[in-house]
């Protein structure tokens, strides 16, 4: 393949050694760079074992960063124009982002075979010398008895899974253990439901629904019971299961951030209602993700309007830096029209290399970028690309996905209108589903890259991925064609503002208190209620806590927000004590009360100064009420006995009017 020492020299920083055999006859070339232990990316995959291998033995002690820029862009029809592509690859390949925690799953080998016929048995046997197997058989169960009685075996109906690999919870209806003397066909005992068990591993062959989120759930695996090659692959999947595995914490949350609930209200449900794998659950104020039943889609993180719930593999922050490093180096090298491909190692990479292998490869204007899952990409991400300059976003997906993608799809529907809001033009986002390299290539080719952005931006992210999203925001407004101050977004949109009926508002605040963000504001020095649109999420807090029912939600995202001072949404005069002068509720809604009570309440009939009480803070209305001597039901309160008193009451010695002697 061709390579453009120069262009890659103009888009990646420090120095740039061109070989053709570095792996093979130029291997002390790589021996002498390695040996400098500065920050070194070699622009091969295939051999980086190799390379790893060499730095070691010369005692190196940094990593070394490797890129695929063979597959990706040498091999095309457009290699002689793949320069600036290269440098951009290398760029990002060079940044390095910080490891993911990890959390571990333990499993002891105990494997719970669900099947219909006796392929389970078969399994059974399979299996039976490798890991404790116990085999259950969906009714009616009419199967042939097995000659040895190696494991146990039984029948029922499982209504319920719930855990992860290590750790699975079963339920089983219409349960009975086989009976040992069968003989035509397996017979068994009593029956009884709600029957629970254990297991590390559970193996699905019944060829029916999955009793888990298929494929996204650790230690679950199914095969169809017909194919024996299916069933093969899952028992030597199986096989394996035992020990101590390692799988990244793919979400870091934080419950101060979490908009889920207040006060037994529930507000925000973005992440309940995006996750394929079930592992996230309400939990009180706030929600609860299980590490260990998370599959990584990312789409919670994504939905997460505070940034409650964040992507680790990488952060948010450091998925930017690496597309900004791409495109930085795409632009500096000559390189123009970029379009992103975003797709999975999984699926996207074998695709790649069997359209560079045996078709014209990507074109050179096409970026591929690859991530751990294309749903855990966020709009802090595609407005960062679209601020450096992208001309075009493509997903690429598998035909049939593993999960719903629906969390991928409203990030679309969410960025679409801003995109266009700001005169970036039309299908600059777009899916590409196929398992088809001539799939693949045919909507590449067709899809229009649009004019890149006139005024590319520079800008490093860091911090949350909130504060990601606000930057990013930021920058795209400076670089967009044509700016515009307010965009409408479509309902559910984490940003807008909140809109009161001043009318019926009383100023009760109870907006306030249950405001995740802060959003809603009161005023310590006078009734108000005011308004912070860069902090809203959209939650719906306060409008379902709202008593009078005034608030409305207003989806759209405002630039000026972030500048803008704190608005007023309601204002009024306060109401001061008549007795201190101090100022303690508002003055209308006095008003209303004195109005309402005045010869219409028995509590104050009888005397004009009773409702002065209503007009005083609660230090004056204390010692007033003291003053006036008036009881709050209107009548003495019952005198006080002691036991004596019972005592004089038993011996008949009572004074004339009830009192004891």
């Amino acid at each position: 393949m061709p390579l453009d020492a120069d262009a890659i020299r103009r888009g990646c920083r420090g120095e740039v050694t061109a070989a053709t055999q570095l792996c093979g006859a130029e291997l002390g070339r790589f021996k002498a760079v390695a040996a400098e232990d500065g920050p070194l990316t070699v622009a091969c995959t295939q051999q980086a074992a190799l390379f790893s291998q060499v730095a070691s033995e010369n005692n190196r002690a940094n990593s070394i960063q490797f890129a695929n820029i063979r597959e990706t862009a040498g091999w095309s029809g457009d290699a002689d124009r793949a320069g600036p592509k290269m440098a951009a690859l290398l760029a990002a390949a060079a940044e390095v982002a910080a490891p993911t925690p990890t959390v571990q799953l333990e499993s002891g080998g105990v494997i719970l075979i669900y099947g219909r016929d006796e392929a389970a048995i078969e399994a059974g046997d399979l299996l039976k010398e490798h890991l404790d197997v116990t085999v259950l058989i969906a009714p009616p169960a009419a199967i042939a008895p097995p000659r040895n009685a190696d494991y146990p075996i039984a029948k029922g109906r499982i209504t319920s899974v719930k855990g992860h690999l290590g750790a699975f919870d079963v339920v089983v209806d219409d349960f009975a253990e086989a009976a040992p003397p069968s003989r035509r066909a397996l017979t068994f005992g009593a029956s009884r439901n709600n029957a629970r068990s254990t297991c590390d591993i559970v193996l699905d062959l019944t060829g029916g629904p999955a009793l888990v989120p298929a494929d996204l759930r650790d230690g679950y695996l199914r095969a169809d019971p017909g194919s024996p090659a299916a069933i093969l692959q899952a028992v030597l999947k199986a096989r394996d299961l035992v020990g101590t595995f390692e799988k990244p914490r793919y979400i870091t949350f934080d419950t101060g951030l979490c908009a889920h609930s207040r006060s037994k209200r529930t507000g925000c449900t973005r992440c309940l209602d995006s996750c394929p794998a079930g592992a996230i659950t309400p939990a009180g104020n706030y929600v609860a993700i299980d590490a260990d039943i998370c599959a990584g889609c990312g789409q919670c993180a994504t939905a997460c309007p505070t940034g409650a719930a964040s992507y680790a593999l990488p952060a948010e922050d450091a998925l930017v830096r690496k597309l900004r490093a791409m495109l930085l180096a795409y632009r500096q090298a000559g390189g123009e029209r970029a379009v992103v491909l975003v797709h999975d190692e999984s699926h996207g990479g074998p695709l790649i290399d069997a359209l560079s292998r045996f078709g014209d490869g990507l074109p050179a204007n096409v970026l591929p970028f690859a991530v751990n899952e294309v749903t855990q990409i966020g709009l802090e991400s595609i407005t960062a690309a679209f601020a450096y300059g992208v001309s075009a976003v493509r997903f690429l997906l598998r035909a049939k996905p593993r999960h719903d993608v629906s969390g991928l799809t409203r990030t679309i529907a969410l960025a679409d209108p801003i995109l266009a809001g700001l005169g970036f033009g039309p299908a600059r986002l777009s899916v590409i589903a196929t398992d088809d390299p001539d799939g693949l290539i045919e909507a590449l080719r067709t899809a229009p890259a649009d004019a890149p952005t006139p005024r590319p931006a520079s800008f490093r992210a860091v911090g949350g991925k909130r504060d990601v999203l606000r930057f990013a925001l930021a920058e795209l407004h400076r670089a967009a064609p044509a700016p515009v101050d307010v965009i409408p977004l479509p309902e559910g949109a984490p940003f807008g503002a909140v809109e009161v009926d001043a009318a019926g508002c009383t100023l009760c605040l109870s907006c306030v208190s249950v405001c995740p963000t802060s959003a809603l504001r009161d005023d310590p020095e006078r009734p108000a209620l005011r308004f912070v649109e860069d902090s809203c999420v959209q939650c719906g807090l306060c409008r379902t806590t709202c008593p009078e029912n005034v608030i409305t939600l207003v989806p759209q995202i405002d630039f000026r927000a972030s500048r803008a001072p704190t608005r007023v949404l309601k204002e009024e005069e306060p109401f001061c004590c008549i007795r201190c002068g101090k100022p303690f509720g508002v003055k209308s809604s006095i008003e209303r009360v004195v109005a309402k009570l005045e010869g219409q309440h028995w509590m104050y009939s009888g005397s004009a100064q009773r409702l002065d009480a209503i007009k005083m803070c609660a230090d004056c209305r204390v010692g007033f009420v003291a003053e006036q001597g008036f009881e709050s039901y209107g009548a003495p309160g019952p005198t006080v006995r002691t036991t004596d008193d019972y005592l004089r009451d038993r011996d008949g010695k009572r004074d004339p009017v009830g009192r004891s002697n």
